[in-house]
């Protein structure tokens, strides 16, 4: 399906002060190549060196330097490719596109244009509801990234960092089939899990190593296209939502107002949650592009590329599928799991031989829980998922309950360990023996005849006396046994 030509979705129209709106964005991401080498050169692509530490002399355009492919990237941008469910082109080219930085040494960066290493492809986003859409992916080419200019670091002079220079970026161009902000975030989400899936970029956006030029524009539902104005650089997917709404909102006011959209780039300030003008945007023919002469074209054996097919990983979509189908999942929670493929491999770890759903339910809730108070990522868990496995093992077999699960979740969390020896350490055994439940019960009747008769009158009170004798019994009671011995003594 052609989203551009899809029929305007009510709830995500905008409100102006002249009638509704219909936002339109399209989405340049910059994803870095997982490499140990740049592009062109040997040099690494370590982050965080000393400045200008990771530079050869093909990075820093010294003269006579030529540069040579790198055969990793070229299978990485591949493999995105196929995982993207895209064309691979079997002969692309790189061409200079000329424009001056300080932090371009050459004077021109070696890209693709019209024949890029990638072709079309699409990606299937889940939104909030359960509504999903399928965003078409118009290309992926290849091209070095460039330096970084440092302002902060001298009164009057500015400094150039070239470790970033020559760095392989795959850059993955949307159509423009994105609808509001929150479509724009969720297909980013979901490309950078792609990619992670992938191996071929790591997605750590705090590092630079996955960032989006985002482009908006708006218009009446069912008018042509308006004038888009494109944000460079937003690198973080909440920042995306942010830029698309605030972006939308400035071009509403601008038309209502009687004036008109220029193209042209802008930046997103995330304090003031607004975009600024950065520059008028260039056309293709500002960049003056030409094929690369010290590079020949790129011919790719149709054997290779089906070699890498074979070795792709199970992608979020497949995982998903099979998670609903042979783990009986919802939608919901295996969106949830497949989300990091981390959190999807501890899942499966700690749900072989169990009960799928309520091991889902403890990853997803209670893991997850503590590993974002804690600020950890899943790969960082103190609770593995073997020790998932257990508490869920002693909550299937009887040995204690749900609220002894969670306390003993903690100790495991905080100290280790294993979750049977504690349970037996500690004495935390649910009791079972309904002669001893049976004592508590008649006590707390007995302790509360007023509430005895308010019982007759008002059914839902049962919940009362069930949390009394949880309490009196240090949460060690069984709860089906607590709730059979009530309805016997209070006769409901």
């Amino acid at each position: 399906m052609n989203l551009a030509l899809r029929t305007p979705d009510p709830k995500k129209l905008l409100k102006g002060a002249t009638g509704d709106w219909e936002v339109v964005v399209g989405m340049e991401v910059h994803a870095q190549v997982t490499s140990k080498s740049k592009l062109f050169s040997g040099a690494s692509t370590e982050f965080g060196g000393a400045p200008n530490s990771h530079v050869s002399l093909v990075d820093a355009a010294m003269p006579g330097m030529l540069p040579v492919i790198n055969a990793e990237c070229v299978a990485q941008a591949v493999r995105t490719g196929l995982g993207l469910k895209a064309k691979i082109n079997p002969v692309s080219v790189f061409d200079r596109k000329n424009y001056f930085y300080p932090d371009l040494p050459q004077g021109y960066q070696i890209s693709q244009y019209k024949q890029p290493i990638v072709g079309e492809g699409e990606i299937t986003v889940d939104l909030e509801g359960g509504e999903t859409i399928t965003v078409g992916i118009e290309r992926l080419h290849l091209e070095q990234d460039a330096g970084k200019s440092v302002h902060d670091q001298h009164p009057t002079l500015s400094y150039v960092d070239l470790n970033r220079s020559g760095v392989a970026l795959m850059e993955i161009v949307s159509r423009p089939d994105l609808r509001s902000a929150e479509e724009a975030s969720a297909y980013l989400s979901k490309l950078r899990t792609i990619l992670r899936y992938l191996g071929t970029c790591d997605g750590n956006m705090d590092e630079g190593s996955l960032r989006a030029d985002v482009n908006v524009s708006v218009r009446r539902p069912g008018d042509p296209l308006g004038t888009r104005c494109e944000i460079k650089n937003v690198n973080s997917i909440r920042f995306v939502r942010q830029a698309v709404e605030a972006e939308a909102r400035r071009q509403i006011g601008i038309i209502e107002d009687g004036g008109t959209i220029d193209q042209e780039t802008r930046l997103f300030d995330p304090s003031k949650g607004e975009t600024r003008s950065m520059r008028s945007k260039e056309e293709a023919h500002d960049y003056r592009y030409f094929p690369d002469p010290d590079l020949l074209p790129l011919e790719l054996d149709e054997a290779w590329i089906a070699s890498l097919a074979e070795g792709l990983p199970e992608l979020p979509d497949a995982k998903k599928a099979r998670f609903i189908a042979e783990y009986g999942l919802s939608a919901y929670d295996a969106t949830v799991l497949v989300d990091e493929k981390a959190t999807a491999d501890f899942y499966e770890a700690a749900a072989r031989g169990r009960d799928p759903k309520i091991v889902a339910n403890w990853v997803t809730q209670e893991l997850a829980f503590r590993l974002n108070k804690d600020g950890k990522g899943i790969e960082e868990s103190p609770v593995s998922p073997e020790q998932i496995g257990a508490v869920v093992d002693l909550i299937a077999d009887g040995t204690i309950s749900g609220k002894i699960a969670k306390d003993l979740f903690d100790i495991v969390w905080s100290e280790g360990g294993d979750p049977r020896a504690i349970v037996e350490a500690r004495g935390m055994k649910q009791v079972t023996d309904t002669g001893a439940i049976e004592k508590v019960v008649e006590e707390i009747i007995a302790a509360n005849p007023e509430k005895v008769e308010q019982l007759k009158a008002k059914p839902t009170l049962a919940g009362w006396f069930v949390g009394q004798v949880m309490k009196a019994s240090g949460g060690k009671a069984n709860p089906q046994a607590v709730n059979d011995i009530l309805k016997r003594k209070l006769g409901l």
